[in-house]
């Protein structure tokens, strides 16, 4: 029998389960933004200002376009963690073929969105005359390989809510080698400025995208999937319904962030190419900061989610803490890195003097951004570990006499039904503690009786 790949964070040492389970997811990001940072530096170094703007522009453009699979890929990964902590991995499978088959219908359509408004959207970026042409190939380039970064999302959601975060950055890994190749032999030898940059782009991360479903097909019994065709086209209706709830919050508020981004960045850049170039580096500056965060999050929502699937509370305080003080020294050393060296840092994208005079503005505000990224790990940990837990919870099993009671995920206001009515009142009342123990709601601080006997929760 195969040896199984998930992982179990309900027991042993928290601090080493989360270092050795983060440690990865950062190095991840951090190739990310690395070869991120290549094209831009690249770019910068053969075309100037006007590359580095024109990169930063349509780079802009697809990380509003990335939204719904982060935010739903987050949600994925967290459903798929509290499978494993309830002890459900039957399911894992047919979760992963509804959350897979949803996401290609989402990308097929941002796609078209894209390509349809590709114009519209780099006119209402303001973006500088200059930088105008190459932004339009790199977002339209960029834009056209989205289903390989989506598809990256699935496979990686899958791999970390199971505790597989090795094999994601090995598949990162590679994409980042590529990237840098193709760059040097796209940029430098041919001289396609930005849209050779974005090709280089979209070709390392289809590689790194087939790769890592290889992989996954390979070792399938290892994860618990078993997945049909079938799967991925008539979806599990239930399973649909929670990675929508969980999802659509996580997403509305990676597109609030990137529509606020678009905003300011329309304003940054009509002061000019040299303003607009300097936001582009400020914006890979400020995602280092947040690649922490965006590791510390991912590894501590899948152990928070685990541990509250399966009712180890206690622990997830000390999850939290941990997450608190790594985070935070981490915003120290990059403080003390900009407030020392604030040149050395921007010279590895450009030399142009009009570009590092503003830049020794921003050292103040990046030192608030490594500080806000540093809490915010810790309370998105919580909240997208937290979920919401499916609350149809086994009271047939744990409570026999509540017979004729649910509690499936209670909203404000929602019912729960006794159908003896009169004469299993007292048992329904006795179903409160459960919810409270549970956590499946924050607070019960009141119910009221109807005349029909049904118990109404308030929050």
């Amino acid at each position: 029998m195969s040896k199984s790949e998930i992982k179990d964070f309900t027991e042993g040492n928290i601090t080493k389960q989360l270092l050795l389970f983060a440690a990865p997811l950062f190095l991840s990001n951090l190739l990310q933004v690395v070869y991120n940072m290549v094209d831009m530096a690249v770019v910068g170094a053969t075309v100037g200002k006007e590359g580095i703007s024109a990169v930063s522009v349509g780079g802009d453009i697809i990380a509003l376009l990335t939204f719904v699979g982060m935010g739903f890929g987050g949600a994925g990964q967290v459903l798929i963690a509290k499978y494993v902590g309830l002890g459900q991995r039957e399911k894992i499978g047919r979760f992963v073929g509804t959350m897979s088959g949803f996401l290609t219908v989402a990308v097929a359509v941002l796609t078209l969105v894209g390509i349809v408004f590709r114009e519209p959207l780099l006119l209402l970026m303001n973006t500088p005359s200059e930088a105008y042409s190459g932004a339009l190939s790199y977002s339209v380039i960029c834009t056209l390989g989205l289903i390989f970064i989506y598809g990256y999302n699935i496979v990686s959601a899958v791999l970390r809510g199971m505790g597989d975060s090795k094999h994601p950055f090995v598949f990162i890994a590679i994409a980042a080698a590529i990237n840098v190749i193709l760059d040097i032999v796209f940029v430098v030898w041919l001289g396609m400025g930005a849209a050779g940059a974005a090709l280089a782009t979209v070709t390392s991360q289809a590689g790194s995208f087939v790769i890592s479903v290889i992989y996954l097909i390979l070792h399938r019994e290892r994860f618990s999937l078993d997945v049909s065709f079938s799967c991925f086209i008539h979806w599990d209706r239930e399973m649909l319904v929670d990675l929508v709830r969980l999802g659509t919050p996580m997403a509305i508020k990676t597109a609030s962030i990137q529509f606020s981004k678009l905003f300011v960045n329309s304003f940054i850049n009509s002061y000019g190419i040299a303003v607009s170039a300097f936001a582009g580096i400020a914006n890979k500056i400020a995602s280092v900061a947040n690649l922490i965060s965006m590791a510390m999050n991912n590894a501590g929502s899948t152990m928070v989610g685990q541990n509250i699937a399966a009712r180890k509370y206690s622990r997830v305080n000390k999850i939290l803490l941990n997450l608190a003080l790594i985070t935070l020294t981490v915003s120290a050393v990059l403080s003390a890195v900009m407030l020392l060296a604030p040149d050395a840092v921007y010279s590895l994208f450009t030399t142009d003097p009009e570009v590092l005079k503003i830049g020794r503005e921003f050292v103040p505000i990046s030192l608030i951004l490594f500080l806000a990224a540093a809490l915010r790990a810790v309370m998105n940990a919580l909240m997208n570990g937290s979920g919401k837990i499916l609350a149809k919870a086994d009271a047939a099993a744990d409570y026999p006499h509540l017979s004729g009671v649910t509690a499936e995920a209670p909203e404000i206001g929602s019912q729960i039904t006794s159908t003896e009515q009169s004469e299993n009142l007292t048992a329904a009342l006795e179903l409160l503690p459960l919810l409270e123990e549970t956590e499946y709601i924050s607070q019960v601080t009141e119910i009221q009786v109807d005349k029909t006997y049904d118990i109404v929760v308030l929050y």
